[in-house]
């Protein structure tokens, strides 16, 4: 895919987005240094999740692991324990185990060539040429959906923008467009014109740096660049949940679930859960007696506040109950503690809603 932009015209609009970026680029942390650790950090924190809720997440990483060396030395349950409420816990199983790998194979350090940046765990083409672009001043552009919304636009270019082909030609124009004397700065002002500047729904065109050079803008396109990507369905699921309780105010979590393990509660400490249809309640208890093998035991189970939950295209209705129980078993692979000190495990958000259902429950 040609650009539209050739020889001064290209120039210009290069001039133009650094000179923007350098003037009015956010603050933001993962920018204080050329340091690959912290940028490598903030790049895997930011897939598919928000700035905002990636900063108070990121410091507190940095503040437990402040190197690839600490990281690959931690525990994984204390990174997963960490990383606790920002989701898609595979980011940080790679991170650890690609920290491991740095350390047995490149003396603790990131490595500076494409070929072995992409050889590590979790580690894809865009987050590969982020950090060699922004550490190394590599010559690598990036293409993530806030690049390729801008280059679509700059190009009045239609269509599914993710079409293998057409994604494939973003590609090709984002790597034609990088002045290979800045691809740091450069990579960094095109995310960051389609964070703040080319966003998705009403873009701030009047304040745009490149606006003049903006064929759909020209061509009065902009609401319908990119075309918009074709939903699933959602799906309504059921998940009740027990919150098994004794007279010391302990609770017991498992490691071996039996709902939604890698989408839900991502393979971490959770309540004993199950999906339920027609009766939860009956459902439920029927799950509990087996994971917890409770069979001579008298369940009751009161209804707690219910809970909403989304996960991509699954709509979630999270039905906690409490079951009061004499004593908790003793089986391997659980855990009994307070309900207070759930935060020092690895857990999901949906087990926080859940247990945050007992504490509301308990409060009176």
């Amino acid at each position: 895919m040609k650009s539209h932009l050739d020889g001064r015209a290209r120039k210009n609009f290069q001039r133009r987005l650094l000179a923007w970026f350098r003037a009015h680029g956010r603050d933001l942390p993962w920018r204080a240094s050329r340091d690959p650790y912290r940028i490598w950090i903030a790049e895997i924190m930011l897939q598919q999740t928000r700035i905002a809720a990636v900063l108070p997440y990121y410091d507190r990483f940095l503040e437990a692991f402040p190197d690839i060396a600490s990281l690959a030395r931690a525990q994984q349950e204390k990174v997963l324990q960490i990383w606790s409420g920002l989701g898609y816990y595979s980011r940080a199983r790679n991170l650890h185990r690609a920290a491991k790998e740095l350390v047995a194979h490149h003396h603790g350090n990131f490595p500076r060539t494409l070929d072995e940046a992409l050889a590590l765990p979790g580690i894809g083409s865009y987050t590969a040429a982020a950090v060699l672009s922004i550490a190394f001043d590599q010559p690598f552009a990036v293409l993530d959906g806030n690049v390729a919304r801008v280059l679509a636009r700059l190009g009045a270019i239609r269509g599914d923008l993710r079409a293998p082909g057409r994604w494939r030609a973003i590609t090709a124009l984002a790597q034609s467009l990088l002045p290979p004397e800045a691809p740091s700065d450069w990579n960094q002002g095109l995310m960051e014109l389609g964070e703040v500047i080319c966003t998705p729904q009403n873009p701030r065109c009047p304040r745009c740096p490149v606006s003049r050079s903006c064929r759909a803008r020209l061509l009065g396109l902009t609401g319908e660049i990119p075309a918009p990507r074709r939903k699933r369905a959602p799906v309504k699921i059921l998940i009740a949940a027990a919150i098994l309780r004794d007279p010391r105010g302990r609770t017991i979590l498992v490691r071996d679930p039996g709902a939604h393990d890698d989408v839900l509660f991502s393979r971490l400490w959770q309540f004993p859960a199950v999906e339920v249809a027609n009766d939860p309640e009956s459902e439920l208890a029927a799950h509990v007696r087996e994971v917890l093998h409770l069979n001579s035991v008298a369940l009751k189970l009161e209804p707690l506040s219910a809970a909403r939950h989304g996960v991509t295209f699954r709509d979630i209705t999270l039905l906690p109950f409490l079951a009061r129980v004499a004593e908790l078993p003793k089986l391997p692979r659980t855990r009994v503690l307070a309900l207070s000190r759930l935060a020092r495990l690895p857990v999901s958000s949906a087990t926080r809603k859940i247990a945050a259902a007992a504490s509301k429950e308990r409060s009176p």
